[in-house]
């Protein structure tokens, strides 16, 4: 066995942001939990699995690229040739000694690289026969993305590594199996590997595609020009090569009588992670995180605790960050924070809203309220989409979150964003609309 030094070993921290002051009678404690990995480059998995780490190159993963050839590729003809291009620049991204897959999808998964039910092994060889491998792919058949991610994950599981991703890009509807069919492939896959989901052109359904990644605990995108999927490709990939910790799990303790209300990833973006908690053992459950790099995230954090008296203080919660093993015992990751309620009589201290508390909680209603405008707009309840949209107006504007802003202004004409009043516009492209349902949910981080 290697002797890994200090450096080797991932440094997660977990700093705690709340009002711990409740008035007489309250008993909902909020706190926004900001997890932070560093000291990156060659961490993570000798820590996780010694045996699946190599020394120098990061730890051993394993990639499946799943690339829709459906029909409608061909429409225009570039699409496909810019799928192609940029499934090869990501191939030409791939870090040497990484496993990895090349996935072609229509209403069935085949396999274009390596073949054989197996992955291949990154080096500038096999990167030289995938890229050739590429130049079969042509457009024809349809759509049905369950069988192109059960294939991914029969390939990356036949690969002993620490990380597992895949890469999704579809131009359509999943039209060729039921809803039921696609939900129960992401159920099987889910926890196995997690996946990036983009979009490509304007055919294809947002909620589809959001829906994979969330379920996945990748991101979900919209490329609408599909020239400028080659750069989206290779941010994808440098980001999964980044990855240096699979399977990071939250473990949030409560005491006796207290009651979790959720718990939601706020930034980068939302993403609700209340129904993915696991028992772990008497007052303990886990909520995945996925993999991490050198990065920062945050988390809010809701519990119910029974009502106490002025002057009485109790911890509400205890937040650990464990990573499991396969032999069901866990390893700590080191890092805990604590989350406390105190009952007091000052009116100043317990109406006080933590500045981080009140950021995050607009920016999931600001989430909230563009999904919900749109699905109105879509609906023809143009009263009921005007008044949803205005407020999102005003919620990016209040929070400083300009990106929204920005696509928010593609879709109503703005009149005060303070007030937010707005008008809908009477005509739409339809990548802006997508652009703003895809993007809904990103949040910016609060100014500490």
């Amino acid at each position: 066995m290697a002797n890994f030094s200090k450096s080797n070993v991932p440094q997660f921290s977990v700093d705690v942001y709340q009002n711990e002051y409740l008035p007489e009678g309250a008993g909902e404690v909020n706190a926004i939990v900001t997890v932070t990995a560093t000291g990156g480059g060659t961490i993570g998995s000798a820590v996780a699995a010694p045996h699946l780490y190599s020394p120098g190159q990061g730890p051993s993963a394993a990639v499946a690229i799943m690339v829709d050839c459906s029909g409608s590729m061909d429409y225009p003809p570039t699409k496909m040739r810019n799928a192609r291009d940029a499934t090869a620049a990501a191939i030409d991204t791939l870090r040497d000694g990484v496993h990895f897959a090349v996935i072609s999808g229509t209403h069935v998964a085949k396999e274009v690289y390596p073949g054989g039910g197996r992955v291949a092994v990154a080096d500038a060889a096999t990167r030289e026969q995938a890229k050739q491998a590429l130049r079969s792919l042509s457009a024809g058949g349809g759509t049905a993305i369950g069988t192109w991610l059960k294939l991914a994950d029969r390939l990356l599981s036949s690969a002993d590594v620490a990380i597992r991703h895949g890469i999704l890009l579809t131009d359509g509807r999943n039209e060729h199996e039921s809803p039921q069919d696609l939900k129960a492939a992401l159920d099987a896959c889910a926890g196995r590997f997690t996946c990036d989901a983009r979009g490509v052109g304007t055919d294809w359904e947002v909620k589809e595609v959001t829906g994979i990644a969330s379920a996945l605990l990748g991101t979900a995108d919209i490329v609408a020009d599909p020239a400028a999927l080659a750069a989206d490709f290779t941010r994808m990939m440098e980001t999964a090569m980044g990855k240096e910790v699979a399977d990071v799990s939250l473990r949030l303790w409560t005491p006796v009588d207290t009651t979790v209300k959720f718990v939601k990833q706020v930034a980068p973006t939302v993403e609700d992670l209340t129904g993915r908690r696991t028992e772990a053992g008497p007052r303990a459950g886990d909520y995945p995180l996925g993999s991490w790099g050198d990065e920062s995230r945050d988390y809010h954090v809701c519990v119910e605790v029974p009502v106490a008296h002025i002057g009485q203080e109790m911890l509400a919660a205890r937040i650990s960050l464990v990573i499991p093993q396969p032999d069901g015992s866990v390893q700590n990751l080191g890092a805990q924070g604590l989350v406390r309620a105190v009952w007091t009589d000052d009116m100043v201290a317990s109406t006080s809203i933590n500045p981080q508390v009140a950021h995050y909680t607009g920016q999931a209603e600001l989430a909230q309220v563009i999904q919900q405008g749109l699905d109105l707009r879509k609906s023809g309840d143009m009263d009921g989409a005007t008044a949803k949209l205005g407020r999102a107006v005003q919620l990016a504007s209040a929070s400083g979150n300009a990106d929204t802003a920005k696509l928010l202004a593609k879709v109503v004409d703005v009149v005060d964003a303070a007030t937010g009043t707005v008008r809908l516009k009477a005509k739409v492209a339809e990548a802006d609309e997508m652009t703003l349902e895809t993007r809904s949910t990103k949040t910016v981080r609060v100014k500490k």
